[in-house]
């Protein structure tokens, strides 16, 4: 998308959207010139930028192909943003024919590429809402047409909680998806964390509160911790996201704590 012109009904026109901003961080297409500047401030802010992205998106394919193995066949992925290689339906259903994924995202142009991915496939679906309101998300007759909560569930919060403000309360949005999952199921998550280089996240917090339709707020690892409420986090815990079981091809960085976003994932205590 070259520019502005055209933009999805829905959007903020004067405002870098986050879902196209971490598609442009990816090597995606399905961003307007306002996005893709905002990216280009990113990364005067941190220029690794992209490498962070990369590797969070790697957390998700393991975090699936993990959750997959450990016997889960239903994902909802919550704030799920625009369709980019490794999408979770294709790392389960790659792993296990069938396997069942719900998206749920606000941003039009997530929602309609989403919708057009998931043509045909009758195992996946995208609700079109806001994962600050779960009792909406969880009454979706989309979702509860594909999700069966007598069974285990995953849900899954990549790199998205840290776009929901301590009003939200993105504890108590946590919670309501727990409380609704049956025992076994898991919960996914990676955030970004003020702790490691605070400069950096006080910037970027700066930068989208300024020019992005959502603002950030990057959390030390005691609060993201805290987000695990009600799971048993598996090893290794809850640790720098190119550290959360790492491939065996893949590289280790030096100093982990250059990639300021933390990963983790839990079961549903009993």
């Amino acid at each position: 998308m070259p520019d502005n012109a055209g933009q999805e009904p829905g959007t903020e026109p004067d405002k870098a959207s986050v879902a196209r901003m971490y598609d442009a961080m990816l090597g995606g297409q399905h961003n307007f010139a306002i996005d893709r500047e905002a990216v280009a401030a990113f990364t005067a802010i941190d220029p690794q930028v992209r490498t962070l992205a990369r590797a969070n998106r790697a957390f998700l394919g393991r975090a699936v192909r993990f959750l997959v193995e450990s016997g889960v066949r239903q994902f909802i992925d919550l704030g799920s943003g625009i369709p980019t290689q490794g999408n979770v339906h294709e790392v389960a259903q790659a792993a296990s024919p069938g396997a069942r994924v719900v998206y749920v995202d606000r941003d039009p142009v997530a929602v309609a590429h989403s919708a057009s991915l998931l043509s045909g496939n009758p195992d996946a679906d995208i609700v079109d809402a806001d994962i600050r309101r779960p009792a909406e998300v969880l009454a979706s007759p989309l979702l509860r047409k594909l999700i069966d909560f007598d069974q285990p569930v995953a849900v899954l919060t990549v790199a998205i909680l840290h776009f929901i403000t301590p009003e939200e309360d993105p504890a108590g949005i946590i919670a309501a998806f727990r409380d609704a999952l049956p025992d076994g199921s898991w919960l996914a998550l990676s955030h970004a964390t003020n702790e490691d280089r605070p400069d950096t996240a006080a910037a970027v917090g700066r930068l989208y509160r300024a020019r992005a339709t959502s603002p950030v707020t990057a959390r030390s690892h005691d609060e993201i911790l805290g987000l695990f409420t009600g799971f048993d986090l598996v090893d290794p815990g809850l640790v720098h996201v190119p550290l959360w079981r790492p491939d065996p091809t893949d590289e280790i960085p030096d100093n982990p704590s250059e990639y300021w976003v933390y990963a983790g994932v839990g079961r549903k205590s009993p």
